[in-house]
């Protein structure tokens, strides 16, 4: 790999105040994108999905632990595989009790979801000492509705909103909004697009509700949020 060229201080100001003017553009960029996305229309969930988890069966309403958004992981684990996705397990390895503590604070949940029996589920979620609520979808439509599992026999092949994937499993994220006892799906990322995720904020940002930052934040509740996040490493 080449290294980068020998400059003189000042030639090396020129061309970092040149990058900083492009990045400034670039987040102006995003910053109306993610604005644009949370004026994006909801589409009303009608199908009941049930999940297992460690404390049993859990409906899509449920999954929200009473908080008005939820954001899904769907991670790539099929039935019949010994061990998740190394993409998706790299990642999972990123996702801290803060992280979840932060989503709490805005109302927030997050938890992931795959295909695979619960069991291994569990088994994997311990060997890697991770935290976060994991729910198996084995047995439901969910996974195929959501375009992360690719069968032509259970629903028409789609990925990134595109069709004439090949079948398998891949990678997202899906957000839900809570109104009432009405759930509605507001938002899928996929492929490249799940490389933008750098902290709760940019979680924030794929939901409808944003970072909610006109909101002021009561004094401590994010630690009380973090107080609450369970430790399933044991």
């Amino acid at each position: 790999m080449s290294l980068p060229e020998i400059a003189s201080r000042e030639g090396w100001l020129a061309a970092r105040i040149e990058i900083l003017a492009r990045a400034k553009e670039l987040t102006r960029q995003r910053d109306r994108l993610v604005a644009d996305r949370r004026r994006l229309p909801m589409v009303k969930v009608e199908k009941e999905y049930v999940f297992e988890g460690p404390e049993g069966k859990r409906t899509l309403l449920e999954l929200f632990e009473g908080r008005r958004q939820l954001v899904v992981v769907h991670f790539m684990f099929a039935p019949d595989w010994e061990d998740g996705c190394p993409s998706c397990t790299a990642s999972a390895d990123e996702m801290s009790p803060g992280l979840l503590a932060h989503l709490h604070a805005r109302d927030t949940t997050l938890v992931y979801v795959s295909r695979a029996p619960l069991e291994k589920l569990e088994e994997d979620r311990r060997r890697h000492g991770w935290t976060f609520r994991w729910y198996s979808s084995f047995g439901t439509d969910f996974n195929y509705d959501f375009h992360v599992t690719l069968d032509p026999d259970a629903a028409p092949v789609e990925y990134n909103f595109r069709a004439g994937a090949e079948p398998g499993e891949r990678p997202g994220r899906s957000s839900f909004l809570q109104v009432g006892d009405e759930i509605f799906h507001t938002y899928s990322v996929y492929a490249r697009g799940l490389e933008s995720m750098g902290g709760s904020y940019y979680l924030l940002d794929e939901t409808a509700l944003g970072r909610q930052e006109e909101w002021e934040e009561p004094k401590g509740r994010v630690d009380a949020a973090r107080a609450a996040v369970p430790d399933f490493a044991t």
